[in-house]
């Protein structure tokens, strides 16, 4: 398993090794000694499944405040995606920045997102399921986001705004100027 540190240091990729042969392959998606080698030292309680079936559905930008703040470990099973995790940590000197990465089952790569974090992402093909940890469960009262397609984020999302498929939820957030973060 290789870990990486991306442009925003506190967000890691990781690579796990796949091992093939005539049967298929194995492939070890997670272990705690290597995250916490990496500076990870999370307690998981939650893993979640998402199935979007058309291209250009977009999930986000999401955080949950405390005492439910989550941090995330994503991966992808099937299709492609853009995720997206911009820093909304208030002191933090990349506040407002983002790092964009692409996820598919092709490529294995894996996203470590932080607490501190506004996390969404872009379907790139159809049929895309994203199996991901959380370290807190859902608190709906404690759900915060961003608008997805804030121009002061100058996010590169793949699509053009009238073909996103978003909830209702995801069209209202507020732009990142208009937020106080909890963070």
């Amino acid at each position: 398993m290789r870990i990486e540190r991306a442009s925003i240091a506190d967000i890691l990729l990781i690579q796990p090794k796949k091992h093939g042969d005539s049967r298929g392959f194995f492939s070890e998606t997670f272990r705690v000694a290597a995250m916490k080698d990496a500076g990870v030292d999370v307690d998981w309680v939650q893993d979640n499944h998402s199935l979007s079936q058309a291209r250009g559905v977009v999930r986000g930008l999401h955080f949950q405040r405390a005492p439910k703040a989550q941090a995330k470990l994503l991966r992808v099973v099937r299709g492609a995606i853009l995720d997206v995790a911009v820093d909304v940590r208030k002191n933090s000197p990349t506040y407002g920045e983002h790092v964009a990465v692409e996820l598919s089952a092709d490529n294995w790569t894996q996203l470590y997102v932080p607490v501190g974090f506004a996390h969404g992402f872009c379907t790139l093909t159809e049929n895309c399921e994203v199996l991901y940890k959380v370290s807190a469960e859902y608190g709906p009262a404690e759900e915060g986001g961003l608008l997805w397609n804030d121009a002061d984020l100058a996010i590169d999302w793949p699509i053009a705004p009238e073909e996103a498929t978003l909830s209702v939820r995801d069209r209202e957030w507020p732009r990142l100027r208009d937020i106080v973060s909890p963070f």
